[in-house]
């Protein structure tokens, strides 16, 4: 008799806690994230339409709303080729970190241009994550890596200051 209770409580256990986190789940919904849209390439935009953000400068800003658990991300000044036929962005989630992958399709042309994209967020939990982007172009360049603490800021910005070809392309003296 104490053979089969000591195999039953554990497997009662397990079917507990299966049942216990997909309940949870179907209560929050998995996070999940997309790219929703992207500006042409910074460098053409007039004064009138274009935020004024240095091009040393790669940035992120995030805004959180607590009551739908949607978090909007922005990548300002992310590299990719002049006449990408695509960007894309891919959003994972691993525990408390979002990793965001970005790359392109048939780059078209012979040169880099700095542009914004816009990402959201679903199913985001009012708690610290760290967000890491993999651009294609930063190469030893400072990396995008933002963590943001969302039970004390709503929103943010942060930026990193990178150099190197296609950012830096307006500073005198270099």
């Amino acid at each position: 008799m104490k053979t089969i209770i000591k195999l039953i409580l554990p497997c009662f256990a397990v079917l507990l806690g299966i049942y216990t986190c997909e309940k949870e789940g179907t209560l929050t919904g998995s996070p999940s994230g997309k790219l929703n849209s992207s500006t042409g390439c910074n460098i053409f935009k007039s004064t009138a339409e274009a935020e004024h953000m240095a091009d040393t400068l790669c940035c992120m800003e995030y805004s959180y709303n607590a009551e739908n658990d949607k978090l909007q991300l922005k990548h300002i000044n992310a590299g990719f080729n002049c006449c990408p036929e695509e960007i894309k962005g891919e959003v994972s989630f691993v525990n408390d970190t979002v990793i965001i992958k970005e790359s392109e399709r048939d780059g078209l042309c012979d040169c880099l241009c700095l542009y914004d994209l816009n990402y959201t967020l679903t199913g985001i939990r009012k708690k610290t994550y760290t967000i890491c982007f993999i651009e294609p172009y930063a190469g030893d360049q400072e990396k995008l890596n933002v963590s943001i603490d969302l039970t004390k800021n709503s929103g943010g910005l942060t930026c990193v200051v990178r150099k190197k070809y296609p950012w830096g392309q307006f500073i005198e003296g270099l």
